[in-house]
């Protein structure tokens, strides 16, 4: 399938077929990484992060090294995109000097707008809303882990945050039954959680809400948190704690999901908190098999977009 020009902004753009394909190449290139060494030679990425990062900042470089290419990332305090100069001109610039844009931002907008005006492919590497490189990775290690995505069940426990938002796109364009499982006002954001149906309702996937601890993860193929306080709600940490503690994934919690069940976290993690390390630390914990799948997903991205696949 032919993904060359594609931007990666919301997996709600993408069909179930695109996605698939988009998976299905991160599988090749993970197994015979050989075979994609000087696959994008002379191109390269622009990475702009607003955000602090690890995981996606070095895969985000390495990636490009490995097939390669070169990365140049990009900090506000090098220039805030959109403060010194509007996102159109830097979007006018970055096309005739890069192959492919990625950004880590808090605005969801500011990626859109972006996308908008670039001629070349933009990635979101996250917002405030999405997390759709992190979805890949993830949808990757579960298909690892159990083979066929379809029918397998998904429960994340915790916030409705932006990495909830786009395993349950993610889930939906694949066929999966997804089931975010956190306290009252911490549901999805609902427009998304609109979507993530709408998609469901033609793949046969199930997306859903509950506030249900138990019921949400019973018999659950994986079982998957993050931190109670994303990036920005520093100052809710406390009240956060207290409210979301009855969700701790802890082996009790954990028991409840199928005997096979992998426990997922898509880092960095606050052990003792969203997460016991008994549980993180489990034989059956996919915990660094997500990290390590960072890189290949989003060396498949990069190929795919720039058509160098």
């Amino acid at each position: 399938m032919d993904l060359k020009g594609k931007d990666l902004v919301a997996l709600w753009d993408w069909t179930p077929e695109e996605l698939a394909a988009l998976l299905e190449l991160a599988v090749e290139v993970k197994a015979h990484p050989e075979r994609y060494r000087e696959a994008m030679a002379g191109r390269t990425a622009f990475l702009y992060f607003e955000k602090p990062s690890l995981r996606t900042r070095v895969t985000g470089e390495v990636g490009m090294a490995q097939l390669g290419g070169s990365a140049v990332t990009q900090t506000p305090e090098m220039g805030r995109i959109g403060v010194r100069e509007s996102v159109e001109d830097v979007a006018r610039n970055l096309e005739r000097w890069v192959d492919v844009i990625a950004m880590r931002t808090f605005s969801q907008e500011l990626v859109e707008r972006m996308a908008a005006q670039a001629r070349v492919p933009v990635v979101n590497l996250l917002t405030d809303l999405l997390h759709p490189c992190q979805a890949l990775a993830d949808l990757l290690t579960v298909r690892e882990a159990f083979g066929a995505l379809r029918g397998r069940h998904l429960a994340f426990v915790g916030d409705g945050n932006n990495v909830a938002h786009s395993l349950l796109v993610a889930g939906a364009l694949a066929g999966m039954k997804v089931t975010v499982v956190g306290p009252r006002e911490h549901e999805p954001n609902l427009r998304v959680m609109d979507v993530a149906r709408r998609i469901a309702a033609e793949t046969g996937a199930e997306v859903s809400y509950t506030p249900d601890v138990k019921e949400g993860v019973a018999g659950a193929d994986a079982v998957y948190t993050d931190v109670w306080a994303s990036m920005g709600q520093e100052s809710e940490a406390e009240a956060r704690r207290k409210r979301f503690l009855p969700y701790q994934v802890n082996l009790e919690l954990f028991s409840l999901a199928k005997p096979e069940a992998i426990f997922m976290h898509c880092l960095p993690a606050h052990r003792g908190e969203e997460v016991t390390d008994e549980v993180a630390d489990h034989e059956r914990s996919r915990i660094f098999d997500q990290a390590e799948n960072r890189l290949h997903a989003i060396k498949a991205v990069y190929l795919a977009l720039t058509g160098a696949a």
